[in-house]
């Protein structure tokens, strides 16, 4: 032993056995630095032997002199009643104490003694370590002496289930006690590590004790479980530390290869070079490699790993897969392949590329590969097609800073850490390293660090400064202002959620602010937050006004805050708003959204209340989001949509419209992340629009009513055969659809829009089913004008067609207007924006505008046909002359109204199409309102026997030729059909 020029000895000394049965000893009580020189701790007796006193001697000794000082015989008077002589036996050494220059002693315990627990709280230790460890070296003053005092049999003993652990199992340590513990704690020293990690509940660590053991779970164990577990507590006044060793042996999924396949021309490079790396481990791995003849081996380590490298020298003359294989004793051997390709004569290939990475001759169909540059980590690959065209770069790289605080942040969610030190101190390094950023890879991992803490966060119920807090909202205002071409596109189509984790990591950190940092307020070009604590009671409404243009205002009224302040807990409420969030967000949108595509204006708006360190989710909360080019829909990001991906909802959210500004209130009822949607689509409400729709409307219910006034006039007169009679009983149903139709949708307006309102869904459904049954009416005037040119002797009879032309009118149209309602209502795809009508984006109005133009385009071929037919009759299948006059009246009714309304539904698909004009909106507004009116004009009014009634019924002579029309009709019909045409009729 050396000893400093004056070093310190405290002694503890053996003494014969007493032999007077009066002799008492006391324990008196023990002072906070151990114990002075001389004075009795403990003392044990027994029958002839000896045991050790509680009598210490403090020594100071030269260096020369303090061999031969405790080298004599020692005696020292007993304190009791009977003070008689005892003889020292044994000495043992307990402390050594190095006294430095400025008078300070720093002194260590020898083998078997340690500080007690009480000493140790009062001084400091010789070295830096946890707080947990056993302290076995203290500084004293110069005034202070203290001695170590001898340790008791270890309370307790480790029993684990296995010290080594198949990966994916789970590890059970368990501490068996034999005395009472306290202040128990378990750490980890991974491979590497200077100092012990500190294990707490997570995602992959369980605590659990009882009053004989404390039992430490490590669920799904891998190689970074590995390491060295030791359990800090303590018992009979001294802190305690057992410790094992626990081996995970590797995955094949922990081996990095590069490349992990290789396709090589032997003409242009006859050598080549495989590697395989590990991660660092207790575990002493070594490699072979087969096949090996006319290869060199070799072995470099890097800090965190250690690579084993092969290199052939000649190059295969076949297809070769080589094998790493990694060899641990005791371990089973963990054997790692990489295919070789030997390029034939003859294959197609891609050409060597050296332009930024040097890419070699490549056969098609594989992927080339490339180390990352300097403190990257990852790979570059490159496919060759299948024609020898090269394929876009792919690259994982990723920069070696930002990786690791990934994976310290997953670590620390899985329960490696202390998240009280270490989630401020990754905030503040990601804050500097947030400028690395330079390829998806990167921001994909600098994101899923925010995530982790986040969840950290939460999960270890941990309050943020004010300084962590606002590295934070730097780092996320730079990355809302990274480039989306380059960065956030190719990240997303990676992970799709990756814009809707953000803000629910933002939102989560920043609600966690700590009390005594409140009130606290940041503004940067894309983040603005304000905190505000409330206390127990508050006065008034909760403000928040943010500078946007146009500004951007909220308030959460008093009494939706009154339920928090009952129980006298301390309220904080936080406002953020993200800029350019919005486009960085998946386009999900929820039921009652449907599939439009929607534009918002740049903001998303999120607060947060904690009461008592929890987060208060009901309340209602207004926000002006000032004036919008259209009817807006207010909205929130419900992360729990689309399987987690996160969609916009309007589920308890409202637009309230002022009366005596343009501005647009929205008003929801629970707390999270608003923002406004307004369809890119949509055409701005237009007065003159409206003005042409309700006059319109009104124009065709009046023609309408005329038409059903003229029928009332004239019906008999017109039909007197059977094909007058089916065409004007199709027409007169056209016209009850229609008009229905028209009046429900001029008054579905006056109804509050919406999946909610009962009258909303029934008118939609009933003018969906009006304005197809219109349309299937057509279609069955149509059908019936094909069949009497086609089927000339095979007429059916006037029952059996209506009954037909009713199924066709009526039961095909509810068909499809019931089953839109059952497909697309559930979706929330049914109703448009703010109407009582089907969504324009969804499919709900494609099963009217389908069907619609289908029938245009069946009347469009029937209507050919029956002009061919009636122009150039035939001499056996030519229709009699009243019979003739009928169908031409069809087929001219048919002719104007199906180009009509195939133009308006034409147009009125054009509506719906991105960026459309304002005209086309103008002319299907025209032609689709005004339906009436044709119907009356084309389809009425037009025909000559209507027109030939009215006249005889208002008093006026008809003109002579529709006389010898009439006249005629019996001449023309032929004698072998007209028994049949009698029964027809």
């Amino acid at each position: 032993m050396v000893c400093a020029a004056l070093p310190v000895l405290l002694l503890a000394m053996t003494l014969p056995p007493l032999r007077s049965p009066a002799a008492q000893v006391s324990q008196p009580a023990q002072s906070q630095a151990g114990g002075e020189s001389g004075q009795p701790l403990d003392q044990r007796s027994g029958e002839g032997e000896s045991v050790l006193a509680s009598v210490y001697v403090q020594l100071a000794l030269s260096n020369q002199t303090w061999p031969l000082a405790i080298s004599r015989t020692l005696t020292r008077p007993l304190a009791s009643a009977s003070s008689f002589p005892r003889t020292l036996t044994g000495l043992s050494l307990t402390t050594e104490c190095n006294v430095h220059a400025d008078g300070q002693s720093y002194c260590a315990c020898l083998s078997g003694y340690q500080w007690n627990t009480s000493v140790c709280s009062h001084h400091r230790p010789c070295q830096t370590t946890h707080n947990h460890r056993p302290c076995g070296c203290l500084v004293f003053g110069s005034t202070e002496a203290g001695y170590c005092q001898l340790l008791p049999p270890v309370p307790g003993r480790l029993s684990p289930n296995s010290w080594v652990r198949t990966p994916g199992t789970t590890l059970n340590l368990t501490l068996v006690k034999s005395r009472e513990t306290t202040n128990l704690n378990w750490f980890l020293r991974p491979a590497g590590s200077p100092t012990p990690i500190l294990l707490q509940p997570g995602t992959h660590v369980s605590l659990a004790s009882s009053p004989g053991q404390a039992v430490l779970s490590i669920f799904n164990v891998s190689h970074r479980w590995a390491g060295e577990y030791l359990c800090c507590f303590e018992a009979q006044g001294f802190r305690w530390e057992l410790s094992q060793v626990v081996e995970v042996p590797l995955q094949a999924t922990d081996v990095a290869r590069l490349p992990d396949q290789l396709s090589i021309s032997c003409a242009t490079c006859p050598g080549f070079q495989l590697t395989c790396c590990i991660p660092s481990t207790h575990l002493a791995y070594t490699a072979s490699w087969s096949p090996g003849e006319g290869s060199k081996a070799s072995s470099a380590s890097a800090p965190g790993s250690q690579c084993f490298v092969l290199a052939v020298q000649s190059c295969p003359v076949v297809d070769t897969t080589y094998t790493c294989e990694l060899q641990s004793p005791g371990m089973a051997p963990l054997r790692v392949p990489i295919s070789v390709t030997v390029i034939q004569d003859g294959d197609t290939t891609c050409p060597g590329d050296s332009s930024a990475i040097a890419w070699n001759v490549t056969k098609a169909g594989h992927v080339a590969q490339a180390p990352c540059p300097a403190n990257r980590t990852g790979v570059v690959k490159r496919t060759c097609g299948p024609d020898g065209i090269w394929e876009p770069i792919y690259s994982s790289c990723t920069d070696a800073e930002l990786l690791a605080l990934h994976r310290r942040a997953r670590l620390l969610w899985a329960g490696q850490g202390q998240p009280t030190v270490e989630v401020p101190q990754i905030l503040a390094r990601l804050s500097e390293q947030v400028t690395a950023v330079s390829s998806p890879s990167d921001l994909l991992a600098l994101l899923g660090t925010i995530s982790f803490l986040a969840r950290v966060v939460v999960d270890a119920r941990i309050q943020l400064t004010r300084r962590a807090l606002q590295g934070l909202l730097k780092t996320t205002d730079k990355v809302l202002d990274m480039d989306t071409d380059s960065l956030w596109a190719p990240a997303q189509a990676q992970k799709p959620s990756v814009g809707s984790a953000l803000l629910l990591a933002v939102e989560t950190l920043a609600c966690h602010l700590c009390p005594q940092g409140q009130p606290f307020s940041f503004s940067s070009r894309n983040v603005q937050l304000q905190t505000q604590f409330l206390g127990p009671a508050f006065p008034a409404d909760y403000r928040a006004s943010f500078s946007t243009q146009p500004p951007l205002q909220a308030r959460i009224p008093r009494r939706s805050l009154a339920p928090l302040r009952h129980n006298g807990t301390n309220v904080s409420v936080t406002s953020l708003l993200l800029r350019k969030l919005d486009r960085l967000l998946p386009p999900n949108y929820g039921q009652g959204l449907g599939d439009s595509l929607y534009a918002t204006p740049g903001l998303v708006l999120s607060i947060s209340v904690m009461a008592g360190g929890q987060a208060f989710n009901q309340g209602e909360v207004i926000m002006d989001f000032g004036n919008t080019a259209s009817t807006p829909h207010c909205v929130f990001w419900d992360h729990s949509l689309f399987q987690g991906k996160g969609g916009w909802s309007d589920e308890g959210c409202q637009v309230q419209t002022a009366h005596a500004s343009p501005t647009t209130q929205c008003i929801c009822r629970h707390l999270t992340a608003f923002s406004i949607l307004m369809s890119q689509n949509t055409v701005p409400e237009n007065p003159t629009l409206e003005l042409l729709s309700q006059v319109g409307l009104g124009a065709s219910i009046l023609a309408l009513l005329v038409c059903l006034g003229v029928y009332r006039l004239v019906w008999r007169v017109v039909v007197q055969n059977k094909v007058a009679y089916l065409r004007h009983m199709a027409l007169l149903n056209m016209v009850l659809c229609l008009l229905a139709a028209d009046i429900c949708f001029l008054g579905a307006p006056l109804l509050p829009p919406g999946p909610q309102s009962p009258l909303c869904l029934a008118a939609a459904f009933l003018c969906h089913f009006l304005y197809l049954a219109t349309f299937f009416w057509m279609l069955a005037q149509a059908l019936m004008l094909a069949h009497q040119l086609l089927f000339i002797f095979r007429q059916l009879s006037k029952c059996r067609v209506l009954s037909l032309m009713v199924v066709l009118g009526y039961m095909c149209p509810i068909g499809f207007a019931g089953a839109a309602l059952g497909l697309y209502l559930p979706r929330g795809q049914y109703l448009g924006e703010g109407a009582c009508w089907l969504n324009g984006k969804g499919g709900a109005l494609y099963t009217f505008v389908g069907p619609v133009l289908a029938i245009v385009g069946v009347n469009g071929l029937v209507l050919t046909m029956a002009v061919l037919k009636l122009l150039r009759p035939s001499l056996s299948e030519g229709p009699p002359v009243e019979k003739r006059h009928a169908l031409l009246g069809v087929t001219k009714a048919l002719l104007i109204l199906t180009p009509v309304f195939g133009l308006t539904w034409g147009l009125g698909l054009a509506t719906l199409l991105e960026k459309v004009s304002i005209v086309p909106h103008y002319i299907f507004t025209i032609l689709n309102t005004t339906q009436g009116v044709f119907i009356l004009l084309f389809g009425c009014l037009m025909d000559k026997k209507i027109r030939e009634a009215l006249l005889r019924r208002f008093g006026r002579t008809p003109p002579p030729k529709s006389t010898i029309s009439l006249a005629t009709y019996e001449t023309y019909i032929p004698e072998h059909s007209k028994g049949r045409s009698e029964d027809a009729r």
